[in-house]
């Protein structure tokens, strides 16, 4: 043996050192925006605050914001392994947008926060901490837990009346005893989303609600109270398109999922569109028109009505803008023309049988309605 083999031998081995464990991620933030562009590098900054010494991500999840939200996640990402975008083509809705964003995630726990800051981040720590201790599924940021509402704060007088309103709603659907049943801001175990996401509704807003409502045991909630803040840029998702959709969800829940919401919103529409068509009929009947010519005239009034709302309401994570709401209505109008003759044949083959014009016209209106619904779910929206 050579010298240098020998002094090598001599050696003492060093143990080759072993890499340091990756840390798991525990929090996935999800964050549904819309134009809040201004928003978005406060709140990461109010996160980082917030979450110190804990594994999170935030995965904002924008519906294709015009004003550049999505660009503005993507360039502080390119920096922050920690944040995600998630861009949402050709699809809206706050609802969606959370329940893609949860099954994007792979930690344990999932929390939802608002884009706008009216929600306060400080709390998240409390919630994981509730979540931690695995006598909980989902804990709840509660706008009134504590006397004297803390949403004052961050409402408008009839926003904030809508809110309590909402509540009361929600409280008498659920099987859950919450104060805030609609809250935007919650955190859950993942597997709890998972569990109900492919029941879930889209096109909704609260999605808090649609999550307990669809379980099919209850779940073990625990609610913390917080302060709720008034925004600071950007501008209120909320409008009367919201409540109707709130409503038409709370219907379907109390159908046990029978029906869906959409459903539900489109034979909502539909009523106002017998009671557009029956205006009209009465008027034109009025003024001499014959029946077949004025129940003709009174359903293309009624189909344009239906059209116009369900493209705002019903349809509206999906609405049609500019050139393509012309397509769409000719579109509409040309599936549906064979439920406007269906309408206006049965109509006109029932009146002679029955005593009033209307009783006729709802006949018509009511075999017309059905072809509607199955073409302009399949091709029109």
């Amino acid at each position: 043996m050579s010298q240098d083999e020998a002094d090598r031998a001599s050696r003492p081995v060093t143990a080759a050192r072993a890499p340091e464990p990756l840390r798991r991620l525990e929090l996935s933030v999800v964050v549904p925006t819309f134009n809040e562009v201004a928003n978005v590098e406060p709140l990461i900054r109010k996160l980082e605050t917030a979450l110190a010494g804990i594994e999170w991500q935030a995965i904002f999840v924008d519906d294709d914001s015009p004003d550049g939200t999505a660009e503005a996640v993507k360039a502080i990402a390119a920096d922050d392994g920690r944040i995600a975008c998630l861009r949402r083509i050709g699809r809206r809705g706050l609802a969606g947008a959370v329940i893609e964003g949860a099954l994007a995630s792979a930690a344990p726990y999932v929390a939802v926060i608002d884009g706008d800051m009216q929600h306060d981040e400080s709390l998240l720590p409390a919630m994981l901490q509730v979540l931690r201790g695995g006598q909980t599924d989902l804990v709840i940021g509660s706008r009134y837990l504590e006397p004297e509402a803390r949403v004052v704060n961050g409402l408008e007088g009839h926003r904030a009346w809508g809110s309590r309103f909402a509540n009361w709603l929600g409280r008498r659907a659920l099987a859950v005893d919450l104060t805030d049943p609609v809250s935007g801001f919650f955190m859950a175990r993942r597997e709890v989303i998972d569990r109900v996401a492919p029941k879930l509704a889209a096109s909704g807003f609260k999605v808090l609600f649609d999550i307990v409502a669809s379980q099919p045991q209850p779940l073990r909630c625990v609610e913390l109270g917080y302060e709720f803040r008034p925004r600071v840029a950007g501008e209120s998702k909320l409008d009367n398109g919201v409540v109707a959709q709130y409503l038409s969800l709370l219907g379907s829940k109390m159908t046990k999922d029978v029906i869906s919401p959409r459903a539900l919103m489109f034979l909502a529409v539909g009523g106002s569109g017998v009671v557009v068509q029956l205006a009209a009929l009465e008027v034109l009947r009025h003024f001499g028109m014959q029946f077949a010519a004025a129940q003709t005239v009174a359903a293309l009034l009624a189909m344009t009505s239906n059209f116009l709302i369900n493209n705002t309401v019903t349809y509206r994570d999906r609405r049609k803008h500019g050139w393509g709401m012309a397509v769409a209505y000719a579109r509409f109008c040309l599936l549906c023309s064979a439920g406007l003759a269906a309408n206006v044949g049965v109509a006109t083959i029932v009146r002679p049988y029955v005593p009033a014009d209307w009783i006729a016209s709802v006949a018509g209106a009511g075999v017309g309605a059905g072809w509607n619904y199955v073409t302009t779910a399949l091709a029109v929206w």
